[in-house]
Formats: C-alpha cells, structure tokens, sequence
C-alpha cells in the first residue's frame, strides 16, 4: 500500500528525541495527538505487533503523521496540550463537558462585590477554587454573601436596597465606604474560603452566645444559621491529615475501553470534595491519563502546594496480581537486584525517592527541597503500611523498562515535566498515607466505571424486558421492532408527519422518516395517517424493508382504523396496530388495540408503560421539529417563489446575480429560466 511505503520511509527517519506526533487520516485531518520520551520507540509501536481492540480503531485510521521534536518531556506535555485544544483530535482525551471549573471571585472594583464564575481573567481580582461543580461554589457564594456585606448589585442603584437593610451591604449607593473596610471583608473572605472557616466558626459562636445574653434571638438565630451552613458545607470529608497543605490527589481507572478520572480535593489537610470524568480512551493509558492532568491545569490557574499521582496501572495490576510467595517470590531476588541495577538513584537523588514516594524533585518555582522519606502523616502511618516488597519493585523496573523501550513517558517522568511546568510540588508516593489517598481515588474511579457498566447493562435489560412484557400484554409472540407515527399541523398548514422506530426497546434514529402530506388539504388526521401508511408500506413491499411487529399511531380509534384500511384492504399486510391516548395535560393515558380497538390496561409505574410514554415523546419531538422547520421556511418568502419554473436554488442564483428584486426591476434585465411547463413552445419565458 503506497500510504504504508511513505510510513516505514518516515518511521526510518525519527529522532531518538522527546516530542509530541499527530497522526493523521486520509483527508489530512489530525485525528491523534501524543507525547513521548523518544518518538523513534513510541510512534514505531503504533505499526508493529499487535493492539487491543480501541487502539486497533485509531491505528486503522492512521494514514500519515507528522512530529515535533522538543528540548524535554515538560515541553511535550505543555505542547501535546496546546495541539489537542487547537485540533481536537477525535481520538484524544478532551476536557469537554469539564472545559472549565466554576471559581469564586472578588472582583478588583472600588465597590467590590462576590461572582461565581467559570473564566479566570488577569484582571486582579481574587479567584477561589476550583470547586468541582457550580452548585458547591453557589452554596458557597450563598454562605458568604449572608456573612460579608459586599455589594450584590451589578449596577448601582440610585437608592438602598433590601440587602441594606438585612446587614448584608454597606450600602455604597447612598454613603461613601472607606477602602479599609472592603480590605478587612477581602481578607475575611480569602481567610475563610483558604481553609481558616474553623476560626470564624468559633467567630461566630462567641457572637452568637452575646446576642442570646442581650435578648437578641433573632440576631442570635441568624448567627447560628450561618454556624449551620459552613458546617454544613466545610465539614463534609472523610480524610484528614496532621499538616494543613492543599493538595489535590489524582487517581485514575480503566475498563473496556473507558477511563475514569477521579481528583480529590484536600484544602488544608481536609478532603472537601472530589471530582469525576469519564471518557473513552484510545492511547497509552497513562499517557492519555497525563494529558488530562495537564488540560486541567491549563484551564485551571488556582493551583493547590502539592499533587499526588497514582503510578501508571500497568505497574498496579502487575504487582496486584503477584502473590506473596511461591515462583514469584523464589524468584525475586534476582528480580530485586534486576531493579536495582536498572532503577539505581543517582547519588543526588532526593531521600523521598529512594525511601517510598517518588519525588519530581525542587518546585521551579519556590526552590523547596524535596520531602523527606516520612513527613507527618506516613510517619503516623509507617506501622501499618508496610513497605514495598522486592516483588512490587521487580515489576515496577519491569514497568519501567516495558515504558522506557515504547518511548511512553513513565509515572517519575510525567510528575517531573508537570512539576517543572506547574511550579508546584508534584509526587508519586508509593506508601503511607499519600499512598492510601492515592489508592482512594483510584478505587473511586474503579468503582464508577463499575456502576457505569452496571447501569448500562440494566438499561439494556430493562429496555428488552419491557419490549417483551409489552409484547406479552398485546398477545404477541415477539415485540422487536416497534414504528410509531404522528402528525403535526397548524389549522391544516404545513401538515407533516415523522416516523420513529424502536428496536429492543432502544430508538433507531438512523431509521426515523420524515414525510411531507401531500394530498390532504386541511386539518384532516385521518386522512393524513391514511397517505402516510401508505406511503411507507408501499416503500417497505417494494424495497423489501424489514416490517415491524408493531405500529403505533399517536391517537384513538379513528386513527387505528385508517392505518388498518390501508393496511389490510389495500397493501395486504396485517400488522397489528395500537393508538395511544392523551389525557388532558398531553401525557400518554390508555392504550388502544384491536378491531374494534378496546383499552389495555397497563400499571402505570410498569416498564411497558415508561416504553409506550417514551416513544410517544419521541415521535411527538421528531414531528413537531419536523413542522417548525417547515413552517419557518414558509414564513421566508420571495415574489420569485411565484413563478412557474424556479426553485429554491434557482432563486438564490438570481438574487446573487442581481443583488436583489428591486436592482433586478431597475435594470429591465430579461431573465431566461427553462420551464418545461411554459406555454411556450421553446419551453422558456421571459420576465421583466
């Protein structure tokens, strides 16, 4: 294959250097973007050998690739980060939904007031966050807007509001407010949203128990509300630890294709909440799971002091497995020397690595030394973490090894390109209670992709099963393919109808039809519904269309007897038809089968019933979307639609050419358009 010969030429060709490479389709379009510590090892491993099944999807695709070489990994993965949000790759882990994260700011005003917010702007104003969705940072806002009295209002108003007189605003409309004031706020506020809530809590519970003594319970009341909303918010966690840094601990999972990205947020040594995204992924999993952390710290300037990663899960699932004893462990003293020769610290390295938490060494920004092989936490926890068995080690240099020869950059290599970027203290600890968070947000990702499975496969489930109970209730042998029609018009003007098809319970929408009524000349359903059966049942004899085991028409018996007619007295196909009833409030009521058709009674909290309401909607969505695109584009006339002959692209040909109907009249330009229809005898007109 030529496009093959161009690749092994190029392939021959690559450097034994970092750097980020784009692969790329038959169109020339990227539909890939990775990073690697030597391109000549990774992009070679996408042609030889052999894939599992997602990465086979992309390298079926790749027709070319390009590649960019960099001076390090920090400068791969900032680069990787820049091209997939310039490209978006399909094939690439994107922040999409979870672009940006919703912050907290005081705005850099002269009356400075509070703002949810999801861009980060260098307007000097403070930001607080990220928070990992918009109702935590709501509530928040909510919290501090009763506690701060900043202004509320975007614009000034001209007289005080209701706020003023509740003690939440100091009222800068109507006196002037010294800057000093709005300093002691701002710092009350950053106080308490950097973690000093505990301070302010007690604050408040000195004020609170004063007001009570001077009789002041509607004031003390408020107080203790206030007490109750940052309990309420501030207090939800399930991990402490002995220091009060921020960090945010990143675990990742993957499965059948899916990874799950799971971060913890620990603002003051406190786990306050936790953040998850699911996508499916097609590289190098921990690859793919780096360019992740880097988007989100590129969208994302509130940096915490410390980031936690887990180790790549190649590493994890390869020690897991591993027993204690036995071939393994005869075997792991060589292995641990194996590793040993090939992991061996240099001499400079910080005591973190060497001792159980990999390190990516000083901040760039604040020159920090590295942390010590036991901080305050896994000093705590050193007896009950034991440590890292000569197993674990082999398989972690065997890991390493296995990454060093593909070129994909290692667990130590990607904390310490982040690091070097970030300027933030990045680590990848291997025990202790770092380890236990770490293994935290691991198992969360795990376990949601767990119950992502599980919901899908009991949706799948509950979708046939009621197909079949349906079936059942109708008196049929099989329910698999279920089409339903509707109509739609307004007074008789623009009449349309839609069909949607329903297979195993699940909508086919590659199926759905749409139709124009053509014969019917007003508001007339029945006849409607009789042209529409007709016209698809005529197609599906001719064309040898799959037939349906069901056909439900949106209405009551008169609806049911013009499909039937048309069915069995005209076409010859006796397919059993159903109508479905609407009460008052337009909602799904009774079913209606049979000649003549009588009710079904179905519970209304069954599966079969939630069947029916969803392909009522559906049909009822798919025809009414239908009639307003139609009844859009008859609103949007020209005097040219009048003439015999010319069309909508006719038309638009002759408004480019002249500019406009006016210009065109001006101009007394004769316009020839072939009209077949014409009295003419050479089938044209002529028009001024």
């Amino acid at each position: 294959m030529d496009y093959m010969d161009n690749i092994r030429g190029k392939l021959a060709l690559l450097p034994d250097l970092p750097g980020c490479y784009l692969m790329k389709n038959e169109e020339g379009t990227i539909i890939y973007v990775g990073k690697a510590k030597v391109l000549k090892n990774r992009v070679r491993s996408y042609f030889t050998g052999s894939h599992n099944g997602k990465t086979q999807r992309l390298v079926v695709d790749i027709r070319d690739f390009e590649y960019i070489v960099t001076a390090s990994n920090m400068e791969a993965l900032i680069l990787e980060c820049n091209l997939i949000k310039k490209h978006m790759p399909r094939y690439n882990v994107q922040l999409k939904d979870d672009k940006t994260f919703p912050y907290i700011k005081i705005t850099n005003e002269r009356h400075p007031r509070l703002e949810v917010t999801r861009r980060v702007l260098k307007d000097k104003a403070k930001y607080f966050g990220p928070y990992p969705n918009a109702y935590a940072a709501q509530q928040t806002k909510k919290l501090l807007d009763r506690m701060y009295p900043l202004r509320k209002c975007g614009a000034m108003p001209k007289e005080v509001c209701l706020y003023y007189h509740m003690g939440q605003c100091l009222a800068p409309c109507e006196k002037e407010v010294p800057k000093s004031a709005y300093d002691e706020i701002t710092q009350s506020i950053s106080t308490f949203l950097g973690g000093g809530h505990e301070a302010v809590k007690k604050d408040l519970q000195q004020k609170m128990q004063e007001a009570a003594e001077e009789l002041y319970f509607e004031r003390a009341k408020e107080l203790r509300d206030q007490i109750n909303y940052i309990e309420a918010l501030m207090e939800k966690q399930n991990i402490n630890t002995a220091d009060t840094k921020d960090r945010d601990v990143f675990g990742y999972a993957v499965d059948k294709g899916w990874m799950c990205v799971q971060i913890l947020y620990m603002r003051q040594g406190k786990m306050i909440q936790r953040h998850s995204s699911s996508f499916p992924f097609y590289g190098e999993a921990f690859s793919d799971f780096m360019s992740y952390v880097t988007q989100y710290y590129s969208e994302n300037p509130a940096l915490p002091q410390e980031i936690l990663l887990p180790e790549a899960l190649l590493m994890q699932d390869a020690a897991s497995v591993l027993p204690p004893d036995g071939p393994a462990a005869e075997e792991s003293g060589a292995a641990e020397r194996a590793a040993g020769a090939g992991t061996a610290a240099p001499a400079n390295a910080p005591a973190a690595e060497t001792a159980g938490e990999t390190s990516a060494g000083p901040a760039a920004g604040g020159g920090e030394p590295a942390e010590n092989a036991f901080s305050a936490e896994d000093a705590a926890a050193a007896d009950e973490d034991a440590p890292e068995t000569a197993a674990e080690t082999a398989q972690r240099a065997a890991a390493a090894v296995e990454a060093a020869a593909a070129g994909v950059v290692d667990a130590a290599g990607g904390a310490a390109a982040l690091q070097e970027w970030l300027g933030v203290k990045v680590l990848v600890p291997r025990r202790g209670l770092k380890k236990k968070m770490v293994r935290m947000a691991c198992e969360n990702g795990r376990v949601a992709l767990e119950e992502k499975f599980r919901l899908i496969e009991r949706d799948e489930e509950r979708t046939s099963g009621a197909a079949q109970g349906l079936g059942q209730s109708l008196g049929l042998e099989s329910l698999s393919r279920i089409e339903a029609f509707d109509n739609s018009n307004i007074q008789g003007a623009n009449p349309v109808s839609a069909m949607v098809v329903f297979i195993d319970g699940k909508p086919a929408k590659k199926e759905y039809r749409k139709y124009k009524v053509r014969t019917v000349q007003g508001p007339d359903d029945y006849e409607t519904m009789r042209e529409v059966i007709r016209r698809r049942y005529e197609r599906v004899l001719k064309e040898s269309l799959p037939q349906p085991d069901l056909i439900v028409v949106d209405g009551g018996r008169g609806q049911i007897s013009a499909a039937v007619d048309i069915l069995e007295n005209e076409l010859g196909l006796f397919i059993p038809v159903c109508g479905l009833v609407k009460d008052a409030k337009h909602k799904t009521a009774q079913l209606l089968v049979g000649d003549p058709p009588e009710p079904v009674h179905l519970a209304r909290d069954s599966e079969e019933f939630y069947l029916l309401q969803r392909i009522q909607d559906e049909v009822h969505r798919f025809a009414i979307t239908f009639h307003r695109e139609q009844r859009g584009k008859s609103m949007v006339t020209s005097r040219l639609d009048a003439i015999p002959g010319i069309g909508e692209k006719r038309r638009k040909l002759l408004l480019k050419h002249f500019g406009s109907l006016k210009k065109s009249k001006k101009r007394r330009s004769k316009i020839s358009v072939h009209c077949p229809s014409a009295t003419s005898s050479r089938g044209r007109f002529w028009t001024r």
